[in-house]
């Protein structure tokens, strides 16, 4: 019997997702939890063969998610499921630890046969995912705003990010509010995260 751990926000893909598995008669979902940050103690406390983990596309740092769930039972294998993968993530993802990573638009079945095969050791990269990585998109960042964002990678204040840069504060502040806008992202270290994970700086 393969023992699953299924980490998910939603609370519908949640149900969805246990329900799935427990109708496989060679599967049984030991525990779910809600929030990435639980992962870690419910591991412990189950044992599982596999964690099936959401890793949102707003969630952070989803390399430490895995390297904690790898950390708390080095016997367990990590399925990540992922919506966007780039090059970068996908190799962190797996030196980290992970198992296997599964869009989040696969089957059911391609899920089902990635967990089994998970569990019993083999690594998994789905086609979307494969494909993905191998051809990231291009940056939507001009030159100057990715530079902005790698000197705010540091966590400087605007002043210092304008006076090592040699750029007057507001354009500064354009620049990240331009990259922020493009990424998506709610502050700047998110706009930072988002673009480091597409590989755009």
């Amino acid at each position: 019997m393969i023992r699953v751990v299924v980490a998910e926000e939603m609370c519908l893909l949640r149900s969805a997702l246990c329900a799935a598995l427990s109708n496989e008669e060679d599967m049984e979902v030991a525990a779910e939890v809600t929030a990435v940050g639980e992962v870690s103690a419910a591991v412990r406390r189950h044992r599982p063969d596999v964690v099936l983990v959401d890793l949102a596309v707003d969630a952070p740092h989803p390399v430490e998610v895995v390297a904690d769930i790898v950390a708390a039972a080095p016997g367990t294998g990590v399925l990540a499921l992922g919506s966007q993968w780039s090059q970068s993530m996908v190799a962190e993802l797996l030196a980290a630890g992970a198992g296997g990573l599964v869009g989040t638009d696969a089957s059911l079945a391609a899920l089902v046969a990635a967990v089994r095969d998970v569990a019993a050791g083999e690594r998994v990269i789905d086609a979307t995912a494969a494909v993905t990585a191998l051809s990231p998109a291009s940056s939507p960042l001009t030159r100057r705003e990715a530079e902005v964002l790698r000197v705010a990678a540091e966590g400087l204040p605007v002043k210092e990010i304008a006076r090592r840069l040699y750029l007057a504060h507001g354009t500064v502040r354009n620049h990240l509010s331009a990259s922020m806008r493009k990424t998506g992202a709610r502050n700047r270290m998110e706009a930072v995260w988002r673009a480091r994970r597409e590989g755009w700086i």
